[in-house]
């Protein structure tokens, strides 16, 4: 492995973190999962940098077997990242020009498919991974309990078990546990009504052969024959595979018309589909994401509690599934992941008695382990206990409540207008923008850093960037699209003191001065206009408690916060912000408004 200069210029910069174990360079789980799928794909289009904090990590061989060759893989510290990336969780890629990072896990992955499917529209088998409407792991953690399952929760669970794999106090993780239960429901996929006829055939087929060879029994036959291959229970694989192996449709290509009885059976009376993969019958990046975490855990229960494999049977039977993937044993061998074949499990495939008893043990200790607490009554009940105790959303009066932008006099591109909005809602864009600006503009100081988080096509964003030329400004969005719209009107005009960050907001860690932030939940959210009145001044009130509530969190950082209402309070049904402000030490005073 060669060093490389990572200020270097490059087509775009994919940076894996190495962290350390016992003093060791090690290889954590999200870096082994963005690599195996750089293996899969035989994706060569980034320079991959591998980030350490210590400075000789690359004297070490322990982690080199599980790089592949095949890439060109260069060392870099982490204080000599480029701005962007240091301010970013890892994994993270840093697009030619050095003003657009995409950070965390889902976010990177989707990305190197992009890359993978631009490079060669021929990988058919690449693009798949996105699943049928290209959102596979799209939606972010923060909303999607699907993503934040196989992003956050299993990759945090296995490490957290690999650290401690004989603690014999430790329970099946609850992530495992969900999982399993996934694997274990009905699997509904789009057309699949055909598969489902032809699996109601096949029920019948064995049926029949089961009938026959009762008779041949009872005549003293010997009816010792081959399985069939096409047996009902083999069938979703069959469909899998052949998704895989035969771009035409989603079905064995072996498979004959079904009988006219069996097309005449209404969808509802047909039997359920059995999961082969994550998602369904298709692999997707869900499995790549799972594959490295799995194997590790299975691998794990292995050596240090073979017993507990018995009430993993779906996962198991999925992990083994997983490796007649074209491509995977391949992708695997070159990442060091030796992959246990059936033979190795001393549990075998389960069998439907031993999956039923497994999961309806699993699903009592997951509804121990999760379970969920209901909100009960609304929200008054709760402000009555606030207020009793002396608790109330207090406003302070707003310092410039006339202030506005010079609109007429700003570049088009500056101005919300830009784009499909109605008259309307602009003119209410710009008010919510004057609020905001005006306390920026009160705050920053030439130098500083300003982040506009979830600032969708950065209409914040670009307005402070271009009125504060001295600062550094960062957008942060988890929507490509929007982030990309940003981007172009930003081009458009010349600003060079603004970069984008595509990432969930647990993905930034870097520091800043000032922020933009408009994120409000719950019952706060029961503010809208064509609310009636009084549903309105209760959302008004839980959103100023809520506000009060990440006031005081924000106190005992040191900030002396203020909770106001924009001017005019129409131009936004979530019409609070904070402005906090605190002594900053070296780096000067820390702001923030939200």
């Amino acid at each position: 492995m060669t060093q490389t200069d990572p200020h270097q210029e490059q087509p775009e910069c994919l940076y894996l973190e190495l962290s350390s174990q016992n003093e060791q360079p090690s290889v954590p789980l999200h870096t082994s999962i963005s690599l195996f799928l750089l293996s899969y794909c035989e994706c060569t289009s980034f320079k991959v940098f591998l980030v350490s904090a210590k400075p000789d990590t690359q004297s070490s061989q322990s982690w080199k077997s599980q790089v592949p060759t095949s890439l060109a893989v260069s060392m870099v510290h982490v204080k000599d990242l480029p701005v962007l990336v240091r301010g970013c969780r890892l994994p993270a890629v840093l697009d030619e020009t050095g003003r657009y990072c995409r950070a965390g896990l889902a976010v990177v992955l989707r990305h190197i498919i992009d890359r993978t499917c631009e490079a060669d529209p021929r990988r058919k088998d690449a693009a798949s991974l996105l699943g049928f409407k290209k959102t596979c792991l799209k939606a972010c953690a923060e909303v999607s309990q699907w993503t934040r399952l196989c992003e956050l929760s299993i990759p945090s669970a296995v490490e957290a078990h690999l650290r401690q794999p004989t603690n014999p106090s430790l329970h099946l993780p609850s992530a495992l546990l969900n999982l399993e239960k996934t694997l274990g429901e009905p699997v509904k996929v789009h057309n699949d009504d055909k598969i489902r006829r032809q699996k109601l055939q096949q029920q019948q087929k064995n049926h029949q052969k089961k009938i026959s060879q009762d008779l041949q029994e009872d005549q003293g036959t010997d009816v010792t024959q081959p399985q069939d291959s096409q047996s009902a229970n083999g069938l979703e694989l069959q469909a899998a595979l052949a998704k895989l192996y035969v771009d035409s449709g989603a079905v064995p290509s072996t498979t004959i018309r079904e009988s006219s009885d069996i097309r005449k059976v209404k969808t509802t009376e047909l039997p359920q589909l059995e999961h082969v993969f994550a998602e369904g019958l298709y692999f997707t990046l869900t499995d790549v994401v799972l594959l490295p975490c799995i194997h590790q855990y299975l691998s794990s229960l292995q050596s240090h509690n073979a017993s507990a494999l018995s009430q993993l049977p779906l996962l198991l039977r999925w992990y083994l599934q997983v490796q007649e993937v074209p491509g995977v044993p391949r992708a695997a061998q070159a990442c060091g992941m030796a992959l246990s074949t059936r033979k190795a499990f001393t549990t075998g495939p389960p069998t439907i008695a031993e999956t039923q008893q497994s999961s309806q043990a699993n699903q009592e200790s997951l509804e121990m382990t999760m379970k969920e607490v209901h909100f009960v009554g609304g929200p008054r009940p709760t402000m009555t206990k606030l207020k009793e105790s002396g608790i109330e959303a207090v406003f302070s009066p707003h310092p410039c409540p006339s202030w506005t932008l010079p609109w007429d006099s700003l570049p088009e591109a500056v101005n919300p207008t830009e784009g499909k909005m109605s008259d309307v809602r602009a003119a209410r864009k710009r008010q919510q923008l004057n609020n905001l600006v005006a306390m920026a503009t009160e705050l920053a100081r030439p130098g500083d850093t300003v982040v506009d988080f979830c600032s969708g096509g950065g209409h914040v964003g670009i307005v402070l960037a271009h009125t504060l030329p001295d600062c550094q400004v960062i957008l942060i969005e988890n929507k490509e699209e929007s982030l990309v719209r940003g981007k172009v009107r930003s081009a458009e005009l010349g600003l060079t003191n603004i970069g984008f960050i595509q990432a969930n907001l647990d993905y930034f860690t870097g520091p800043f001065h000032i922020g933009e932030h408009m994120i409000l939940c719950r019952f706060a959210d029961q503010t809208a206009v064509q609310l009636p009145s009084e549903r309105r001044l209760i959302g008004k009130q839980c959103m100023g408690l809520v506000d009060l509530d990440r006031s005081w969190a924000a106190e005992t950082h040191g900030y002396s916060v203020r909770v106001m209402t924009m001017e005019p309070d129409s131009c936004s049904p979530k019409n609070n912000m904070l402005v906090g402000v605190a002594g900053g030490g070296a780096g000067g005073d820390n702001y923030a408004t939200q």
